[in-house]
């Protein structure tokens, strides 16, 4: 959900139905995401539906025009600890604790509330990510489908049909994974791993037995050079730490702009909802972006 070109991302880990390579590399971490570029563009309905009833020629993700409303009914802000951590760019979050007093001013009420097990979402995800990476993306091995270099010893075959085939990203994703899922190391990495995982849902099912919607930043920092973390991969994961909780829990996001940096970056702030309650989610962006215009706004680098 990063706000990149200051455009609107929402993204659902239910409803739809989609095939490829990343299908089977993030088989339980799946979500849907449409990107718009006006705030109007999010009076959208998307119905969820059901995967058996659904034949080859469905649309899948039905969207339709909803009536908009400017109302807003309890909301949440996170706590200091949990996502206004050290290290996160200073007008990153001058620009979403402004959001969020706007959203007070247009009647919502804020208050804090507590995920426990935040700071766990980023190893816990690396840990389950790139396992199923390694077990899923093992078919790929050039007898039955895809990507095959020919070689006289099938052994060979495998090797370089899978050198060839994948990039250095998901090789070392596939070694992390691969060690995760040894013998000796499932239960203490992988297994504690989907542990943790279970806990992180469990905050956020508390959380929203108090609040309606908790917003966050989206990103510590606002984008980063092309190329600039190619070399250091763990600094490029960092990226994804305010993202990661939402996609562990299984609870739709929505990321939209809510001013720039220095620079003329955008700076994105993200609002996380219950599941099946995307309708608020559209319906709060709706209403703030009715009161400010920064989603209409463009980076100095795309004018």
């Amino acid at each position: 959900m990063r706000n990149i070109g200051n455009c609107i991302a929402f993204e659902n880990k239910f409803g739809c139905k989609y095939e490829g390579q990343d299908s089977s590399y993030k088989r339980n971490n799946n979500t849907i995401r449409v990107f718009v570029t006006e705030g109007d563009a999010l009076k959208l309905e998307v119905r969820l539906v059901d995967y058996d009833e659904l034949s080859d020629d469905d649309d899948v993700c039905i969207i339709n025009q909803m009536t908009p409303s400017r109302t807003l009914e309890q909301w949440a802000s996170i706590s200091d600890e949990e996502y206004f951590i050290e290290g996160i760019q200073p007008e990153v979050e001058e620009k979403v604790r402004q959001a969020i007093d706007a959203f007070a001013d247009l009647g919502a009420e804020v208050s804090q509330v507590s995920l426990l097990h935040t700071s766990y979402a980023l190893p816990v995800y690396y840990i389950i990510a790139p396992s199923e990476a390694s077990a899923n993306l093992a078919r790929f091995d050039g007898v039955r489908y895809g990507l095959r270099v020919e070689n006289t010893d099938m052994i060979e075959m495998f090797k370089h049909t899978r050198g060839a085939g994948f990039g250095e990203e998901v090789k070392r994703r596939i070694m992390l994974g691969t060690y995760a899922l040894s013998a000796g190391y499932y239960e203490a990495f992988y297994g504690q791993a989907q542990k943790v995982r279970t806990l992180i849902q469990r905050d956020f099912l508390t959380a929203f037995e108090q609040v309606d919607v908790i917003a966050a930043p989206v990103a510590p920092t606002t984008a980063f050079k092309i190329g600039e973390h190619t070399d250091d991969p763990l600094a490029m994961y960092l990226e994804d730490v305010f993202t990661l909780p939402a996609n562990l829990a299984g609870v739709p996001g929505l990321a939209f702009p809510v001013g720039f940096d220095q620079y003329g970056l955008p700076v994105g702030m993200q609002l996380m909802g219950r599941h099946f309650e995307e309708e608020r989610l559209f319906q709060a962006v709706h209403a703030y972006q009715g009161a400010t215009d920064w989603h209409t706004h463009r980076p100095l680098l795309l004018m």
